[in-house]
């Protein structure tokens, strides 16, 4: 089976809901930029915020099936959607992400509201959204150096590399974002348009080709399971 087609896999589907969601995300961010009309902007936005959502609560329930799916086949139930692991990293990071994403559908929601004060805009969707980006943030550095073990590392070649570089840098570009769009109660007047929906496409391309990469990583990590040797008394 193609490592592009294998619905069969829960990252599979993780990388596909993250990659929609990134695509909702980055053609409005373009959009925006040309000042194209922003009702169907801001709904963008908000459809794609539910695709990330779904794909970091995936990404979630993965994270807390690992160390469940590493015990011998007689000591395992059935799918365990929740889980406390905060020793393990890539579940602290996904259980970062995860409400990080939701605040994103709080924020682009009230988004849609085009009737907001600048200080109703600025707590309703400047604040969520400066919330969720640092949640975000946080994931992605943790995840980054949960790759190679150390804070700063340069392995372009590496997949798991490549993929926490990747969502690194969409985090950051999404942080610039958020700073970007505060509202000036004055003037009613975002601190810069500009870097506020460029840096939401920038990132939202950076956040397309982690998703993307996600099949490889998943087919690479199956690949090393099956070849390493079986415990001894199996």
């Amino acid at each position: 089976m193609s490592v592009w087609w294998r619905p069969d896999r829960l990252a599979w589907w993780t990388g596909l809901l993250f990659a929609v969601g990134s695509l909702l995300f980055l053609f409005p961010g373009i959009a925006a930029l040309a000042d194209v009309d922003a009702r169907w902007v801001g709904a963008g936005f908000a459809l794609g915020s539910v695709f990330f959502t779904s794909a970091a609560l995936l990404q979630l329930i993965a994270a807390s099936e690992v160390p469940h799916r590493a015990r011998p086949a007689h000591e395992r139930r059935a799918l365990r959607p929740r889980a406390w692991l905060p020793q393990r990293v890539d579940w602290l990071a996904a259980a970062i992400q995860f409400p990080g994403t939701v605040l994103f559908n709080v924020n682009t929601f009230a988004a849609l509201d085009r009737a907001l004060t600048a200080g109703q805009a600025d707590v309703r969707v400047w604040g969520p959204d400066m919330i969720g980006s640092a949640c975000f943030l946080a994931a992605s550095l943790l995840a980054f150096a949960n790759s190679e073990h150390r804070w700063l590392s340069w392995r372009p070649r590496d997949v798991d590399w490549q993929i926490a570089a990747a969502n690194l840098l969409g985090s950051i570009a999404f942080g610039a974002s958020a700073i970007a769009a505060f509202v000036r109660p004055a003037t009613g007047t975002a601190v810069n348009d500009a870097i506020a929906n460029g840096g939401t496409a920038l990132g939202a391309l950076c956040f397309l080709i982690g998703a993307v990469l996600l099949p490889l990583q998943a087919d690479r990590q199956q690949r090393a399971g099956a070849a390493a040797p079986a415990p001894a008394g199996d």
